[in-house]
């Protein structure tokens, strides 16, 4: 008799291990279901982690997934943080993801030509990060990331920027600045000979023009070559993406013959050399073609209205592209 009752009760116990570890390694949501957002507290333990995940919407059993985190001999590892749950994630699979940490990631594109008003803008605005400094100047937020720089524009590489939910806008900011001083430290490297820029943050300034200017990526370097040809000439540079910067607000849409007489510290038809920072936020495709411009004689160029340019060796025939394609 009492080997009976030991039998069915062994028999119980491993029909009960079976039925967990199936439970364990099938889905908890189908395929095809909408995922399911939770955030678990720090300092929850595997009682209120599992608890929370269950408040949030996740139809799992709390009192089963914390026994699947304790046998796994992990359940003081679980991080807390902010997950989605997709479809046919495991209750095993679920484990897993909360030991290692793997957070939701949200994305937050950062465009090539950009100013950094617009990237501060779109930072601003995501619903995702945690903005701890929407109210800070420009100044205090280079404090925090770039100190040895007084102004922002041009310092960060734009590109699309992963990061947990609830992570603090600069993680954003000091991940942008890395990259971009990587970015720009790489190219320096890699630089022609003889170019009339003395430090990387000049080549800076000019590749945020060359972004500026280039309709067609393949022109970029051609484009540089001819700002180059007239810094070694001792020409003014002539860019209207410098004047309308300096312009600010009162830039409507509309450059006028005024606007290009009218001094500011970018206007690049009343003053010589290069601007005194960068006017955008420049790709990787400008920062190269700025430091290894195309060889060549050009000293301008005009839109033909298609996307590409014409470039031109002297001032004559200049004026010939121009009434032809502009006028």
């Amino acid at each position: 008799m009492i080997k009976k009752l030991i039998l069915t009760i062994l028999l119980v116990g491993l029909l009960s291990c079976a039925a967990i570890a199936l439970w364990a390694t099938r889905p908890i949501t189908p395929l095809g279901a909408a995922p399911i957002d939770f955030t678990i507290e720090p300092g929850s333990g595997v009682r209120g982690t599992t608890q929370q995940i269950a408040a949030a919407g996740v139809p799992v059993e709390p009192m089963l997934l914390e026994s699947l985190a304790r046998a796994s001999g992990r359940s003081a590892r679980l991080k807390a943080g902010s997950y989605t749950l997709k479809p046919g994630t495991s209750p095993q699979r679920l484990v897993e993801q909360l030991v290692r940490g793997e957070f939701a990631q949200e994305a937050l594109p950062i465009i090539e030509g950009w100013t950094f008003a617009q990237m501060r803008a779109a930072v601003a605005a995501h619903p995702a990060l945690k903005h701890e400094s929407v109210a800070w100047t420009e100044q205090e937020l280079l404090a925090k990331v770039a100190p040895e720089f007084k102004m922002a524009e041009g310092l960060f590489f734009p590109d699309t920027y992963r990061f947990a939910k609830g992570s603090s806008d600069l993680q954003v900011y000091r991940q942008a600045y890395a990259l971009m001083q990587k970015k720009l430290d790489d190219a320096w490297r890699r630089r022609a000979s003889d170019l009339p820029y003395q430090t990387p943050y000049q080549a800076l300034i000019m590749a945020s023009i060359v972004e500026k200017e280039t309709g067609q990526r393949a022109e970029r370097a051609q484009i540089a070559s001819v700002f180059v040809n007239r810094l070694r000439r001792g020409m003014l540079l002539q860019t209207d993406p410098t004047v309308i910067y300096g312009m600010g607000a009162r830039y409507q849409g509309q450059i006028r013959k005024r606007d290009l007489q009218t001094d500011t510290p970018y206007n690049t038809y009343t003053r010589g050399g290069l601007p005194p920072t960068p006017i955008a936020l420049p790709g990787e495709a400008s920062l190269k073609a700025t430091l290894n411009p195309a060889k060549g004689d050009a000293l301008y160029f005009v839109s033909r209205g298609d996307g590409t340019s014409k470039f031109s060796d002297n001032l004559n025939d200049h004026n010939r592209a121009v009434n032809q394609f502009q006028r």
